[in-house]
């Protein structure tokens, strides 16, 4: 896709692609099929995380805010900052974070959580750190600005503000693909996720 976009990129046409870290915090369309959020929810539906890996892999996360913020920046930015095509991490070198870390931080904001580690876990491979130092260049007054007990604590009040409690909450259509497929099968989209 960024291929293709360069391709069109020129004087006319400026195109900056954000390479987002992991997303996390509450939103109006809250997703709880990402890592921070997933805790938080399991933590005050069950008061139980349980960490399907070792807890050793690493995770960079952005708030759905700081997420914002930088969506404006790559509308706004001059081509004299970065070129007429533009692909860059965007996150916080601080919000490298190694998924025991996550479930540490919720077990801060929520008291009496229960951590569960599966130490006999297979390695996983989804485990990686960014380095976001083109972003922090490009964009200084455009950096993350939530810390991560900010939104463990937003997740927490937002969840508890609709009475959440769904410990059977992997099933919902707060997980991204769940919803997918029910707008699939009410024919609104099609398998490749076209509008009908």
């Amino acid at each position: 896709m960024e291929s293709s976009l360069k391709d069109l990129a020129d004087k006319d046409f400026l195109v900056t692609a954000l390479r987002f870290s992991t997303a996390c915090g509450m939103s109006s369309r809250l997703r709880l099929d990402l890592v921070l959020n997933d805790f938080v929810a399991c933590a005050v539906a069950t008061r139980k995380i349980t960490i399907l890996s070792d807890g050793t892999p690493w995770r960079p996360l952005i708030n759905v805010k700081d997420m914002a913020r930088a969506i404006e920046w790559g509308i706004d930015r001059p081509a004299d900052n970065g070129g007429y095509f533009l692909a860059v991490n965007v996150g916080s070198d601080q919000w490298n974070y190694q998924v025991k870390e996550l479930a540490e931080a919720v077990v801060k904001v929520i008291p009496d959580v229960q951590i569960s580690i599966n130490k006999d876990a297979p390695p996983d491979k989804r485990s990686y750190r960014v380095d976001f130092s083109k972003f922090r260049n490009l964009a200084p007054d455009h950096q993350p600005q939530i810390d991560l007990l900010t939104s463990v604590k937003e997740l927490k009040l937002g969840l508890e503000s609709f009475g959440f409690k769904d410990s059977n909450f992997r099933e919902s259509n707060l997980i991204r693909l769940r919803a997918l497929k029910a707008l699939q099968d009410k024919g609104l989209i099609t398998k490749n996720l076209r509008l009908q």
